[in-house]
């Protein structure tokens, strides 16, 4: 079940298999169903994911409904954007931005 729809939810239980053994790099946003800002940011990551999913996965976990993983990467607030690439987070973004901000933020990543 999505939080967002149209963006692919990751958990703690297949964040390993679906983020850190992606063979692309791969867009999270850290999210949650009551966070404002990430409702706001999820039709710019669903264009992002349609426009560049050759080159980028984009998905999401929410940060209630996952600790684990939350805690592991120490997310502290929503929406956090980690990209991750070769299993390691390479970028971290805290907060929504418009889709041209956040491509020219990833571009040097594609």
């Amino acid at each position: 079940m999505s939080v967002v729809s149209g963006l692919d939810e990751v958990t703690d239980a297949n964040f390993e298999a679906e983020v850190l053994r992606a063979g692309l790099p791969v867009l999270v946003q850290f999210t949650a169903d009551w966070c404002g800002p990430c409702r706001q940011l999820a039709p710019v990551l669903k264009d992002i994911a349609f426009a560049e999913g050759d080159r980028l996965k984009v998905v999401q976990l929410d940060v209630d409904r996952n600790p684990a993983t939350t805690l592991a990467y120490q997310v502290l607030s929503t929406p956090t954007l980690l990209v991750f690439r070769d299993g390691e987070p390479v970028r971290s973004m805290v907060g929504a931005r418009p889709g041209r901000r956040l491509l020219e933020e990833l571009a040097d990543l594609l």
